[in-house]
């Protein structure tokens, strides 16, 4: 009789990773950015004014920011003080503008106007970073990416997929144990699991349907 081999390491882990991933779309079967847009100019705004700032208060300002600034010409053209009062409540807004204007007149000068659709030329944009240009890629483009923010990198470490604190190298563990098809989704479903359960200060670990595949010490006790 032949004796049963041992899974390794790497196969624990990819078993793992493949049972996360199948719960998640279980509880989370259609999954969207919530940040409201219309075409990929709007979502790039509309990510950059996300950081530091929930989806709901970008959703409020960015109505009335678009009706008033609909596209790259037209916030190039503003005054810096107009695109100011009109995103200041999303904090940052100093900085937001600047990085905002700078953008469009970049997208104007060196892409005829069009939000460029490759990583490479997205984080060349002033103040698009990996995780901004991932969520446009993803949500605008069709085209995987995996966005590391607080509750990506939060949980994934929770979870024992990386133990790094960096987002970019986060990012790069994910990508190498996460099949490619599911990196957006995957990303959004951590997002959303993060709000629902997995939360920075009271997770719900005895509610959570990870909790026997989630490794992490601290899980909190049965209420």
């Amino acid at each position: 009789m032949t004796p049963k081999s041992t899974p390794n390491k790497q196969e624990t882990l990819e078993n793992r990773v493949s049972e996360i991933l199948e719960r998640l779309r279980a509880a989370y079967p259609g999954v969207k950015t919530q940040l409201r847009h219309r075409n990929p100019f709007e979502l790039l705004v509309a990510t950059i004014l996300s950081a530091q700032c929930t989806d709901k208060q970008v959703n409020a300002v960015t109505g009335n920011l678009f009706r008033q600034l609909p596209d790259p010409a037209s916030f190039a053209g503003a005054s810096r003080e107009t695109i100011e009062t009109l995103i200041h409540s999303t904090g940052f807004y100093r900085n937001k503008a600047k990085h905002l204007q700078a953008c469009a007149r970049q997208i104007l000068e060196k892409h005829g106007g069009t939000v460029p659709s490759t990583l490479e030329a997205l984080v060349r944009l002033p103040g698009v970073g990996r995780k901004t240009a991932n969520v446009v890629l993803g949500a605008a483009f069709d085209t995987p990416g995996v966005v590391v923010d607080t509750h990506v990198g939060r949980i994934s470490r929770r979870l024992g997929l990386t133990a790094e604190k960096d987002p970019v190298k986060v990012e790069f563990d994910l990508m190498s144990i996460v099949p490619r098809s599911e990196w957006s989704d995957f990303s959004l479903r951590l997002v959303y699991f993060g709000r629902d359960l997995c939360t920075a200060r009271r997770p719900k670990c005895p509610q959570c349907f990870l909790k026997e595949l989630c490794p992490w010490p601290e899980k909190t006790a049965k209420q």
